[in-house]
């Protein structure tokens, strides 16, 4: 046993608990992995586990060296590349001595690393950034660079326990397919927090967390699938007892109501023709209502509670179903020509052009085409070329008069200064009623409580909800949707239904993702590789 935890709990500031009673073992050679709903607390408890945050209540015991990879690097970006990695003092030390200073503090520091700077420049060359140097600003380098930074300390430091968050949201084709080696050749005992279906089959256990621990599940990500499938199965049975129960129980609460009435109006009656004490009439009829009373709220409760169990797992289907609706059809006939290149270029600085080679391509109506190439090859500039945003450089681009819309990891057709309502409102092109607008957002799961809710705050399966309802508001569906990097901020649930959703859009479809399992059940067909320049 390398990690133990005992009756975790974290609190929220609101006094709501994200998660309690957490329990688990992490033995040697294990390769766990974390998965639950977006919201769940699936980073909160791995930053617990590696010091980086202090649960509410329990403790986590350690006995064994560990490192953690974040998922989210912005507060590592005043730092240098060294400092980040957690070797600047030791370059430091190892810089002072060589360079004749013998003070004896420098020898603490740097103990036995004399091959600190070896082992760095080792590690970075090993996950594909030899360029990176320990001076370099963190916040010079992109995403998928930070994360192969972070993965290099592993290298560097050899720890018993890698923690790693996310760790292939950033990264392209190769860094994954270079990662997904590792995991499977690793001795370090892994616990990883992730929604990428591939690394996750490389994983067992699986440790699904909910609100009171965690679930544990034997096996990889395939035997966890299957079983919540039964489990889903299940479910479905329970729910179509729930709604014969549910109908049930309101027409014994309206029976039993009519009972008590009928008993008191008897008394009533009996009374005026003094057949009955009125003491005694009284004491019946209090008891009546009493009973009525008691009644009516076990029953009322029985439903509520019914039909709130009914409502959540009815939800999401309900969600696909109008999606599938909005998306039955492109108003565009198959096969028309949407944009054609000829050795289209762009260019960030002046003689230095991004593709080589230049693209020439035709996009036609009906084609569902994923663009692939390394980090920095151009994909999502692209799309802004095609959606006009930004201007060829070089060559020549056509675009059709068509309606286009961005679904990027981002969200970024959401205005974050606006509320959940102001969003919807802005793009009801069809001047529909206030109150129907607030319909839909309730059909999309966002209740009255959530409508003057800030946009900002809102979690990634939120936002992809909102992103849906406010496309859906417009007059008609677009003839062409761009996907870049969609299910990065999701969990398993909601990339499945992104996945459900986009499968049935009978228009043009243009994707981005290093995520082969999303790529392969959309229903992609074709594929435009593009190639960066050499430096």
């Amino acid at each position: 046993m390398l990690i133990s935890a005992q009756h975790i709990s974290y609190q929220l500031p609101s006094g709501h608990y994200l998660f309690e009673d957490v329990q688990f073992t992490l033995d040697k050679g294990d390769k766990a992995a974390i998965v639950g709903h977006n919201g769940a607390g699936k980073s909160t408890l791995l930053r617990i586990i590696a010091g980086q945050e202090k649960a509410f209540s329990g403790t986590i015991h350690a006995h064994a060296s560990f490192y953690y990879v974040p998922q989210h690097f912005g507060h590592f970006n005043e730092l240098t590349v060294a400092e980040a990695c957690g070797i600047a003092d030791k370059l430091r030390a190892l810089e002072a001595i060589t360079g004749g200073d013998a003070g004896e503090h420098w020898f603490d520091i740097i103990g036995d690393d004399w091959d600190i700077l070896a082992r760095f420049e080792t590690a970075v060359a090993k996950w594909g950034i030899p360029y990176v140097t320990p001076g370099q600003p963190l916040a010079a380098l992109s995403g998928g660079e930070k994360t192969r930074l972070f993965l290099s300390g592993i290298d560097i430091f050899n720890p018993a326990v890698v923690l790693l968050d996310e760790p292939t949201n950033h990264l392209d084709h190769d860094a994954r397919e270079q990662l997904y080696a590792w995991v499977r050749s690793t001795n370090c005992t892994l616990l990883i927090v992730s929604h990428d279906r591939e690394l996750l089959r490389l994983c067992t256990p699986i440790w699904e967390l909910q609100a009171d621990g965690i679930q544990v599940y034997g096996g990889n990500y395939d035997l966890y699938a299957a079983q919540k499938e039964i489990a889903t199965a299940s479910l479905q049975q329970r729910i179509a007892h729930q709604e014969k129960t549910l109908r049930e129980a309101k027409k014994q609460r309206q029976i039993a109501i009519e009972r008590a009435q009928h008993a008191d109006a008897q008394a009533r009656k009996k009374s005026k023709t003094g057949g009955m004490p009125k003491i005694l009439l009284n004491g019946r009829k209090n008891a009546a209502e009493v009973s009525t009373a008691k009644l009516d709220q076990v029953h009322t409760e029985k439903v509520s509670d019914l039909a709130a169990a009914l409502q959540e797992v009815n939800a999401m289907a309900q969600l696909q179903r109008i999606m599938k609706g909005y998306f039955e059809a492109s108003p565009l006939h198959r096969g028309k020509v949407l944009a054609e290149a000829t050795a289209l270029n762009y260019s960030w600085m002046p003689d230095k052009m991004l593709w080589d080679p230049a693209l020439s391509f035709t996009l036609r109506s009906g084609d569902r085409l994923a663009i692939t190439g390394p980090n920095g090859a151009g994909k999502s500039t692209l799309l802004q070329l095609l959606l006009g945003h930004i201007t060829p450089s070089a060559g020549e681009l056509y675009v059709a008069n068509t309606r286009s819309i961005l679904l990027d990891q981002d969200y970024s057709l959401i205005d974050r200064s606006r509320t959940i309502l102001e969003q919807a409102l802005a793009f009801n092109e069809n001047n529909l009623e206030t109150s129907t607008v607030k319909s839909m957002l309730v059909n999309f799961l966002f209740g009255p409580d959530t409508w003057d809710k800030s946009c900002a705050v809102l979690s990634g399966g939120e936002m992809l909800r909102l992103a849906l309802c406010s496309m859906t508001l417009q007059n008609r569906a677009p003839d062409m949707i761009m996907l870049d990097e969609p299910t990065n901020n999701l969990d398993l649930a909601n990339i499945k239904i992104l996945t459900q959703i986009f499968a049935e859009y009978k228009g043009t479809l243009l994707l981005i993702s290093h995520d082969k399992n999303f790529i392969q059940e959309a229903g992609i067909t074709g594929e435009l590789e593009l190639r960066k320049q050499k430096a």
